[in-house]
C-alpha cells in the first residue's frame, strides 16, 4: 500500500515535468478576466478539483471549501500560488495546484464582415483568421480601414494589417470602403 502511494506520487511528480514545456509561455504571461475559464487542479484531491470555472463578471471563481477567490488580472502562476497558500492555510499541508485557461474570452469582430460577434480566441489568432471566424470580409469591406482596439483601452483604436496578432477580449472593427 505504501508503495503504491510513493509511485503514483513520483509518476505524478513525473508527468507534471514532462507536460509543463507544453504549457505555452503565452498563458504564463496571459492576465485572467471576466469570461475565461480556468481549470484547477488539485493534486491528489479529486474533490478540490474543478475542470471548468467560469470567471464571474466581478472576477471571481468559486473553489470548493474556499469560496471566492479573486482572480482577475492574475496570471496562472500566480493564481496556482493563491490557492495553494489559501489550502495551506487549515486545510492541507504543502497543496500542489495546477491552474490552465481551458477557454478564453471572446474576440469580437465588427463591421463589413459576414457574420459580426463574439468568438472565441485561439492562440496564433491573427486579425486575417478572426474575419475569417466572422465569415470574411463583405463586398463593401476595406482591408485599409481595420482597426483593433485592445480590452482596457477602449479610448485607443488602433489601425492594423492582416497578420498582426490578436488578443482575448479584443474589438476588431472592419470599416467600408467608398466604392
Amino acid at each position: 500500500m505504501w508503495c503504491d502511494s510513493v509511485l503514483t506520487r513520483i509518476l505524478v511528480l513525473w508527468v507534471m515535468v514532462m507536460l509543463s514545456p507544453l504549457v505555452s509561455a503565452g498563458e504564463r504571461s496571459y492576465r485572467i478576466d471576466s469570461e475565461d475559464v480556468l481549470s484547477v487542479t488539485v493534486f491528489d484531491e479529486p474533490e478540490l478539483s474543478v475542470e471548468e470555472l467560469r470567471v464571474s463578471a466581478d472576477g471571481t471563481i468559486s473553489m470548493p471549501l474556499l469560496g471566492a477567490i479573486k482572480v482577475k488580472s492574475l496570471t496562472t502562476d500566480q493564481v496556482e500560488k493563491k490557492i495553494a497558500r489559501l489550502l495551506a492555510d487549515g486545510y492541507l499541508k504543502n497543496p500542489r495546484v495546477n491552474v490552465s485557461v481551458v477557454e478564453y474570452r471572446f474576440v469580437y469582430v465588427n463591421g463589413a464582415v459576414k457574420t459580426p460577434g463574439g468568438y472565441n480566441y485561439q492562440d496564433g489568432l491573427t486579425v486575417q483568421r478572426a474575419i475569417v471566424l466572422a465569415g470574411g470580409l463583405d463586398e463593401r469591406a476595406s482591408e485599409d480601414k481595420i482597426t483593433i482596439t485592445h480590452e482596457g483601452d477602449e479610448d485607443h483604436p488602433v489601425r492594423v494589417d492582416m497578420n498582426d496578432p490578436v488578443r482575448p477580449g479584443d474589438v476588431i472593427s472592419v470599416g467600408e470602403s467608398f466604392f
